[in-house]
């Protein structure tokens, strides 16, 4: 099973219509004005059914109660991130005893740490694209907690992720290339 997370644009003229704001729509290829939405779906090697589909309420019509007022929409909705959207989403498809499955992703949910730390949490394996200027650690070269670095002195305790000088990250595209070439042999 996968659980197909995506969002879709729809392009709109005028700015009427509920959420729409000039922003990325996928239907175009470029910023344009559109409105938005993310879904959930669930997938296996029989079809495609969708779960949940949300319109993304852009922070300029969040913020804005006259044209919220004008459109219809309700008091209640607030400005949510599609990230935000998308982790809800999947959440309540947990919750609701939906199969468990990877997640699935392209890089504008993948690219996102927190994003995906949060499917850690919920305990979901994903595959997620990731932009080729994302930076990544093979094996045991990562970061350190700040807790298992020893404590060094007074004051409080450190709470950033603590780098090794001589394993930096790379670049996921060279990380990349190089697996590729130790495949290639």
């Amino acid at each position: 099973m996968l659980l197909d997370l995506d969002d879709t644009g729809f392009p709109k003229k005028g700015k009427h219509s509920v959420g729409v704001a000039r922003q990325y729509c996928g239907q175009v290829g470029k910023q344009d004005n559109c409105q938005v939405a993310v879904s959930l779906s669930l997938a296996s090697e029989r079809g495609s059914v969708p779960m949940a589909r949300r319109l993304y309420l852009p922070q300029e019509w969040a913020d804005d109660k006259p044209r919220r007022a004008k459109a219809g929409v309700l008091e209640e909705v607030e400005f949510a991130t599609k990230l935000e959207i998308a982790q809800a989403q999947i959440r309540a498809a947990k919750t609701a005893g939906v199969p468990e499955g990877v997640v699935l992703t392209d890089a504008a949910y993948g690219n996102d740490t927190a994003f995906r730390e949060a499917l850690n949490a919920m305990q979901l394996s994903y595959c997620v694209g990731v932009q080729s200027s994302t930076t990544v650690w093979t094996g045991g070269d990562r970061p350190q907690r700040p807790e298992e670095k020893k404590k060094r002195g007074r004051g409080r305790p450190a709470t950033r992720l603590v780098r090794d000088p001589h394993r930096p990250p790379l670049l996921q595209k060279k990380w990349r290339c190089r697996c590729h070439r130790a495949l290639a042999r």
